[in-house]
């Protein structure tokens, strides 16, 4: 019998406010223990919440972003549950009514384009972190009460690969809007997988298993290959599936169980009595839209048909909205010809620059109009090829204006064609081996020669005109 995959994500994604979801301590990283903690984040007796407003207007922007209809009502219930990272037992989130619902990704598949669908997005607090030491445990409440949006997938997906399309799609979009740095290494992101598996042709699904906390695409990939085999023999053997937790070993490249999965009224959620209802007017929604961000997928489509630049690149230098960014400001003005051109330079050689220095864009001392400036004098013969390679990474690191460098070191470009001509004669005079070897025969000898002008101009002069010139010298012998 054939199986197919029912994968639907938990989608974890802290926030980025400067307080916490409920109170007015700082959200700061690489701070001592329970340092940014007060009353409220620490679960003391008679310690009452506060919404933090910028929570919720991220979270209806990332619910705009995504195309989802906004809650004009939404309310907090209380999770309950035991565990040493919730100081008060329970934890404050939305159940019966959050804020967003519906709405989806798109994604690319061998197929096509698919959606994957989104029930809902809610609002919640993040929970402390555990710290496990060798023959203790502790737990650091600065993490505890961070705003936390979770998005809430249908079961639309069918495989590994699908789960990171969906998710790198979702992470370029949240970036996008400003709601979130999504550094999974720093859990700003992270997801609860579920899968299942299903005779091909069946409606019904199969029996859900959760594998929880997964905070890098890697290893929800490996996580999801793993169990899908693993769901399919025991089916194979006739043993059922149990509806579990599971945990990822990402050393042993395999799942294993934690408790059997607990169903919603297993938490006994019930309305939060000590905080309000959201409440939304059209206004102010609006108003928030109008903040949105030009979505990825538009951005990538009138790149390409505004600067002629192919659709891969477009796509690489939209998935950072920083590398977007800077190659329009760079872009700015130029016709579609140089724009290219920039591109090129920016796909290659910038890119690689940074991927050396492991700095951003925005990390190194190169400018927008820096990079345009070389761009150009590149383009009108004011600078030859060599010299753009040899300056770019001078700028990169040190900055400084390409131009004025340029006056000052005496670097550009040679292209009078009597000078030129008199260094090929020079360098055909110096160099009887390489001639004879090219009237024997051996054409490659031409290249020689434009090397030696290139020496004799000490960089300066335009290949582009040097071999031209090399050849016509040589075939006049």
């Amino acid at each position: 019998m054939e199986f197919e995959n029912t994968i639907g994500l938990e989608t974890h994604v802290q926030l980025k406010t400067r307080t916490k979801m409920f109170c007015g301590c700082l959200l700061k990283t690489g701070c001592e223990p329970n340092t940014n903690v007060c009353p409220v984040c620490l679960g003391y007796p008679g310690a009452l919440p506060v919404a933090n407003k910028e929570a919720v207007r991220l979270t209806v922007m990332s619910g705009l972003m995504l195309g989802c209809e906004i809650n004009r009502h939404a309310t907090f219930d209380r999770k309950n549950y035991f565990y040493p990272d919730m100081a008060k037992d329970y934890q404050i989130s939305e159940n019966g009514s959050p804020l967003c619902l519906g709405g989806g990704v798109t994604i690319e598949t061998p197929s096509g384009p698919k959606t994957i669908r989104i029930n809902h997005i809610h609002l919640e607090e993040d929970a402390a972190k555990i710290n496990h030491y060798a023959a203790s445990s502790g737990v650091d409440f600065n993490r505890g009460g961070t705003p936390l949006m979770e998005i809430v997938s249908e079961p639309d997906i069918a495989s590994a690969d699908e789960a990171i399309a969906y998710l790198t799609a979702l992470k370029e979009m949240l970036v996008y809007a400003g709601v979130s740095d999504c550094n999974l290494e720093e859990g700003n992101m992270r997801s609860d997988v579920n899968i299942s598996i299903r005779p091909v042709g069946e409606t019904r699904l199969g029996t859900k298993v959760e594998i929880k906390n997964m905070n890098s695409f890697r290893g929800i990939h490996a996580a999801l290959e793993y169990e899908a085999r693993r769901q399919r023999e025991c089916m194979a053997h006739s043993m059922p599936t149990v509806q579990e937790t599971r945990r990822w070993d990402g050393e042993a490249l395999e799942t294993a169980s934690m408790r059997t999965k607990e169903n919603a009224h297993d938490y006994r959620y019930f309305p939060e009595p000590d905080l309000v209802p959201v409440a939304l007017s059209d206004e102010q929604i609006e108003e928030w839209r109008r903040l949105l961000p030009e979505k990825p997928e538009d951005r990538r489509a009138r790149m390409v048909e505004e600067y002629g630049i192919a659709e891969y690149d477009a796509g690489v230098l939209s998935q950072a909205k920083a590398n977007a960014d800077f190659f329009e400001a760079a872009a700015k003005g130029l016709d579609r010809k140089v724009a290219k051109q920039l591109c090129n330079l920016y796909m290659s050689d910038v890119m690689a620059l940074l991927n050396e220095s492991g700095k951003t864009i925005g990390e190194c001392a190169l400018t927008p109009d820096a990079l345009r400036s070389l761009v150009v004098m590149a383009a009108k013969g004011t600078i030859n090829g060599p010299t753009l390679k040899e300056l770019l990474p001078e700028v990169f690191e040190k900055g400084g204006d390409p131009e004025a460098i340029v006056k000052e070191r005496g670097l550009g470009a040679v292209s009078d064609t009597a000078q030129l001509e008199a260094f090929v004669d020079q360098a055909i005079a110096a160099n009887p081996g390489p001639v004879a070897d090219f009237k024997a025969g051996k054409k490659a000898a031409a290249g020689f020669f434009v090397g030696q002008v290139m020496k004799l101009s000490k960089g300066k002069a335009d290949p582009k005109i040097v071999g031209p010139l090399v050849a016509k010298k040589l075939a006049a012998l």
